[in-house]
């Protein structure tokens, strides 16, 4: 799947494209469907066997937030598929990658290698990947990233809590979402469904820079 929309947030809040033309009313309406269109992607005896079923499919979108415009830093911690315990405000400093998905999710599937080659690359830049999984069980999340070769942390996040947190100007409104954190751990980007490699890229080589 293609690159959907890249926007800048202008201090008026508006938004203008700058990779492609957006659709606003789909965008608009993923975002206040919310905690709404979050319920449909939790599907609690969802299954790999059954892709696709249970997910909020994404527009494609890409939003890209300024600098002087974002919110306040993610406080977002909580158990790994693993059974550790990671907090994101330990890697301050540093961009973050958030990724919510499910094993049962078709798009999560797709792009799950190019987030592996991505985190991979960017590991030397300091590049933290964390990924959200909103509906699995600890075998079923663990046997997902063992198929796909994902080394990066995953929260069990079953109850809520972890996407909760993420409820800010640009809330996870599909499965997969990706947000990419600045170093100040504040939202600097949002995509809405698979990410598109090049431009996931791009957005972290942005919050890169800002490490500078």
């Amino acid at each position: 799947m293609g690159c959907g929309t890249l926007e800048a947030v202008d201090a008026e809040g508006s938004r203008t494209s700058t990779v492609a033309r957006a659709t606003r009313g789909a965008l608009a309406a993923a975002v206040l469907a919310g905690a709404a269109a979050l319920a449909g992607c939790t599907t609690s005896d969802a299954q790999p066997s059954a892709v696709d079923q249970g997910y909020v499919a994404g527009d494609g979108s890409v939003v890209q937030v300024a600098p002087d415009e974002r919110g306040e830093p993610v406080e977002l911690s909580g158990t790994t598929l693993d059974g550790e315990q990671v907090d994101v405000a330990q890697w301050r400093g540093a961009p973050v990658v958030l990724n919510t998905w499910f094993a049962a999710c078709g798009p999560c599937r797709e792009e799950a290698p190019d987030l592996v080659e991505i985190s991979a690359e960017t590991a030397a830049d300091g590049v933290r990947f964390l990924g959200i999984n909103t509906n699995d069980g600890a075998a079923q999340g663990l046997a997902f990233e063992e198929q796909f070769g994902v080394e990066y942390p995953s929260l069990l996040d079953r109850d809520g809590l972890g996407v909760l947190a993420l409820r800010g100007d640009l809330p996870p409104a599909a499965t997969p979402t990706t947000l990419v954190l600045d170093p100040r751990g504040r939202v600097a980007a949002r995509f809405l469904g698979p990410v598109d490699p090049s431009t996931l890229r791009t957005v972290i080589g942005d919050a890169v820079a800002e490490s500078a």
